[in-house]
């Protein structure tokens, strides 16, 4: 039987680009082009809430039993507290013999409030109301670590545990982040009360024993040159 080499053409039709194959028994069939799918195998297809879920950090709000001129969330927050955490490391660093790595304490700072996107903000009184109330809600931020966690990738896990699981933060990574979280809602209150809210009265008198608590050289050097500027106008600040 002699040999007969397919040919190929293609259909002009801008619908449906259709391949055309001359058989040997000189019929012809038509076949749907190839996709890339039978190409290239296709991967497992992964999908990762995590992002997703800390971009509701957005939607949790701070200060939720008091009354706010300006409402602030918990991503905000986040965010300003790694600002301060970063400038209290590089601070120690520079000026009191400090070794600490700022840039790694400026991530576990982004992180800190992650695990609020499943908890939520329970606020600070009813947190620390005793001893055996905030010993639970440990326990349930540990819980609600863990399952961000799972949500990842498990080639990433690794990558993110030390930054999510506060029981692989050293000593004085936990210290500095805890002191700018506390200066962080001290100006906060500042800001407030700077617009004439008395709310925030009780709360920034709780803040300074908070300060004084978790007070460094660093911290001293912080509320000196940078915090006064938080109670000053837009022009002032300007100038």
């Amino acid at each position: 039987m002699p040999h007969i080499s397919p040919t190929f053409s293609f259909s002009t039709d801008s619908n449906c680009l259709s391949q055309l194959i001359l058989a040997p028994n000189g019929f012809t069939s038509t076949l749907a082009p190839p996709t890339i799918n039978h190409i290239v195998p296709q991967q497992e297809k992964i999908m990762s809430h995590f992002f997703a879920q800390l971009s509701r950090l957005k939607l949790i709000n701070r200060w939720p039993l008091m009354r706010n001129v300006r409402t602030e969330n918990v991503s905000e927050h986040s965010l300003q507290v790694a600002f301060v955490a970063h400038a209290l490391a590089v601070i120690k660093n520079r000026k009191f013999n400090g070794s600490t790595n700022a840039e790694r304490i400026a991530l576990l700072a982004m992180y800190h409030d992650a695990s609020e996107v499943i908890t939520g903000d329970l606020p600070t009184p009813i947190k620390y109301y005793n001893p055996q109330i905030a010993h639970e809600y440990k326990k349930i931020e540990k819980i609600a670590q863990h399952k961000l966690l799972a949500m990842l990738p498990s080639e990433l896990q690794d990558d993110f545990r030390s930054i999510l699981d506060d029981q692989l933060h050293t000593d004085e990574e936990t210290a500095i982040v805890k002191q700018a979280d506390a200066l962080c809602a001290y100006l906060k209150c500042l800001e407030e009360l700077s617009a004439g809210n008395a709310e925030f009265n009780q709360a920034k008198s709780r803040l300074e024993k908070t300060l004084a608590e978790r007070h460094s050289e660093e911290m001293d050097y912080f509320l000196t040159v940078f915090v006064p500027s938080f109670s000053l106008s837009l022009d002032e600040i300007s100038l």
